[in-house]
């Protein structure tokens, strides 16, 4: 049923307004975004299909132009539409770590790390580079991996933070089983680029694994 066919009182529009966004549910926000279907397909419908295909919000907000074009029924102006929201949602998120040194505030940055990274069904390696106050310059996905190997490269890694002049790097990747233990292969990992970055003076201030609903710090864990 078209959105304006439906009763006022459940229309998404009109429960928004009246009621507050959180009065809504995932796939009301979301159709609210899209507005309309396709033949044979309403628009609530079309909003289940997404966030199934993305694992909910969290793997939205990572998706990219080409994820999106895997749904059907979303167009050019839909998907342009939902990347820029997205893009507004993680610059939001983002914003503070850019005005003040991430570390005082480190949950924010599990939090941030969780929406870009948490629910993904591949494995993703990313570099938060900051500058000498420890303020976030850029998060960057360095590595797409599948579901059980990424081919991290440190020579990329170092070539990036030197492009940026970082002064200082925050290591992230997810666990696409959702379990955020590190591995032995993590801990390798860090103290390789460890290393390498050691070598034009940038340090490695921690390692964080991304996991459904945890985010677990290498640092804290006395694993750097």
């Amino acid at each position: 049923m078209p959105l304006k066919d439906l009763p006022a009182d459940q229309r998404p529009r009109e429960k928004l307004l009246q009621r507050g966004a959180t009065a809504l549910a995932d796939t009301e926000l979301l159709a609210l975004l899209l507005r309309t279907g396709l033949a044979g397909k309403g628009v609530f419908a079309l909003a289940e299909d997404l966030l199934a295909h993305c694992g909910g919000f969290a793997g939205l907000l990572a998706a990219r132009a080409e994820d999106l074009q895997r749904v059907k029924g979303l167009g050019p102006a839909k998907r342009a539409e939902i990347l820029a929201v997205m893009e507004i949602a993680r610059r939001a998120i983002a914003e503070p770590l850019r005005q003040s040194p991430v570390f005082d505030a480190p949950q924010r940055v599990k939090e941030y790390l969780a929406l870009q990274l948490g629910g993904l069904p591949h494995e993703v390696f990313a570099v938060l580079f900051l500058d000498h106050q420890h303020r976030l310059l850029e998060l960057e996905e360095m590595f797409r991996g599948t579901l059980t190997q990424t081919s991290v490269y440190p020579r990329e890694v170092v070539r990036r933070a030197m492009a940026l002049n970082a002064a200082a790097v925050i290591l992230a990747h997810n666990h696409p089983s959702g379990v955020a233990e590190p591995s032995r292969a993590d801990e390798y990992l860090t103290q390789s680029l460890k290393s390498a970055l050691g070598l034009v003076d940038v340090r490695v201030l921690d390692h964080l694994v991304v996991g459904q609903g945890q985010v677990v710090s290498m640092a804290e864990r006395g694993l750097l």
